[in-house]
């Protein structure tokens, strides 16, 4: 199994959006480059 580890980035921030819908958006505290460095750093092939 491959696992594809995914950033939504909305207006430079890292969201997660409730089934598509940006009125149901979570927006987290972290820098969208520094979210992919982790992914990498954990091991990840593809972003």
């Amino acid at each position: 199994m491959i696992v594809y580890p995914a950033i939504d980035i909305r207006a430079g921030q890292c969201v997660r959006l409730v089934e598509g819908d940006f009125a149901r958006e979570t927006v987290y505290d972290v820098d969208p480059t520094r979210a992919a460095r982790a992914w990498l750093d954990a091991g990840a092939e593809w972003l």
